[in-house]
């Protein structure tokens, strides 16, 4: 438990309270220490540096991480003591990112299967010169995926249901597939529903 605990996202706030990334608890942790970041308490949007944070108890309720001498709180949204931009971030191409921009459906024929009944489908295959990139990869069930085998879509007379491209960064992609309700007094609903940019 407490190394997951310490995996868990923390929201990163700049200095004008604007989400600008995610970090793991355990990252948020050592920006505290360091005098980079104060945890902020959704309750009451309070700061608190370690000095402050360390003495606080945890509720029953809250996760903790368990120190030798002290119980800590695991901070959920850190404010940065500096920093006042907003940071033009790039979504990473992986096959993680991959299932995130493709809503974990198939690219030609729409089901939603089991996660391990998903195959990344280059739409150019390697073979013909096709690279791994945003541009040429997609999610393809498996039996779309022997149906296309080593041909082109036009070849396969196979349509794609939206071409695939680079997807803008947002916090969701950072998010470790977690939503944390306090997270909401500083992200707007509209952030987590909507649909991604493309």
């Amino acid at each position: 438990m407490p190394a997951k605990l310490l995996r868990r996202p923390t929201l990163i706030l700049n200095r004008n309270w604007q989400p600008v990334n995610v970090a793991t608890v355990s990252r948020a942790l050592v920006m505290l220490w360091n005098e980079v970041a104060r945890v902020v308490d959704p309750r009451d949007y309070q700061l608190y540096t370690w000095d402050d944070w360390s003495k606080l108890k945890p509720k029953p309720d809250e996760p903790f991480i368990q120190a030798v001498r002290f119980r800590l709180r695991a901070p959920e949204v850190v404010t940065l003591t500096t920093y006042d931009r907003v940071p033009a971030c790039t979504v990473s191409f992986s096959r993680r990112n991959i299932f995130k921009r493709d809503k974990y459906t198939c690219q030609y024929c729409g089901v939603q299967p089991d996660v391990d009944e998903l195959t990344v489908d280059h739409v150019v295959p390697r073979s013909k010169g096709g690279v791994s990139s945003w541009k040429n990869c997609v999610l393809a069930c498996i039996g779309c995926n022997k149906r296309k085998a080593d041909r082109t879509p036009e070849q396969a007379r196979m349509r794609l249901r939206k071409p695939p491209v680079r997807p803008r960064w947002n916090l969701l992609y950072a998010a470790h597939d977690m939503r944390i309700e306090s997270w909401s007094k500083f992200i707007s609903e509209a952030y987590w529903t909507a649909e991604l940019e493309t």
